[in-house]
């Protein structure tokens, strides 16, 4: 790996590795903002109107939807910013600056809209034949936390390219309400669209752009939410914990005890 830890306006961290380049987009987020692999772009790269669209992102301290922005805990009712109404998503993070700690580690200390202090580091691994993130939640004081990543990958990554093609199994899939959330029932998959969460995946999901790029994806993550309905993209997410965890059964971080998970991507060039 090369990480030459370009530093452009304190805004891209870039790692080049062979013909793989990653830059993570550190004010906007702290998400990797362009994957290019052999000169084929793998992400969605910008959205005019905001920054739930495009990239990669880190969702911390909660993955996903909190139901109406508002939850319990230790006997305490919380109530959280509505980032895309009428329910709290995605956490605090993936739309504020990150600092640079060095030329492939980034770090954020969670803001007054979480009700808990904490801080939150991402270190990058790049190869000529993969990316590795890791991300960690170290918490001052007992909080509830999910976390994950939401990347958003193009449909097509050649010019007359064929779209891409995903292979996804898993043993269960939660059923969602009229709200589009969780009610906590398990049932076996349905057939897509979907926009859902699953665990049990009987192995790694797979995105194939036919005859251009394969992507096998992997997660120390138990849960993956799938959204299959985007015209120009797909999104394949592992999460810590499933959508609105937090009024669940939600895992409770510790000072001393971090939550720490990694996501893998490790591509074949067509």
């Amino acid at each position: 790996m090369d990480p030459r830890g370009e530093n452009r306006g304190a805004a891209v961290l870039e790692l080049v590795a062979g013909d793989a380049c990653v830059r993570v987009r550190t004010e906007e987020g702290g998400r990797v903002g362009s994957v290019v692999v052999g000169g084929r772009e793998l992400l969605v790269t910008g959205d005019p109107q905001g920054l739930i669209h495009w990239g990669s992102y880190p969702m911390v301290p909660w993955a996903g939807r909190i139901r109406r922005g508002r939850f319990t805990f230790e006997g305490r009712e919380h109530t959280l910013p509505l980032a895309m109404p009428p329910h709290a998503i995605h956490g605090v993070a993936f739309d504020r600056p990150w600092s640079i700690v060095d030329a492939s580690t980034i770090a954020l200390d969670l803001d007054e809209r979480w009700p808990f202090r904490g801080r939150v580091t991402q270190a990058f691994a790049l190869d000529e034949d993969g990316l590795r993130v890791t991300m960690t939640l170290d918490a001052d004081e007992p909080m509830p936390a999910t976390i994950g990543w939401h990347p958003w990958f193009r449909r097509t990554i050649g010019a007359g390219a064929a779209p891409v093609e995903l292979t996804f199994a898993a043993d269960e899939m939660l059923v969602r309400d009229d709200e589009g959330m969780p009610t906590g029932e398990r049932i076996p998959p349905t057939p897509p669209p979907w926009d859902d969460a699953f665990t049990g995946l009987r192995e790694g999901p797979v995105l194939e752009w036919p005859g251009e790029l394969r992507l096998a994806l992997s997660s120390s993550c138990a849960w993956w939410v799938v959204y299959t309905a985007p015209v120009e993209a797909i999104c394949v997410e592992p999460q810590s914990g499933p959508p609105d965890a937090a009024n669940h059964d939600p895992e409770v971080v510790l000072p001393g005890a971090p939550l720490t998970h990694e996501m893998r991507w490790r591509w074949t060039r067509g």
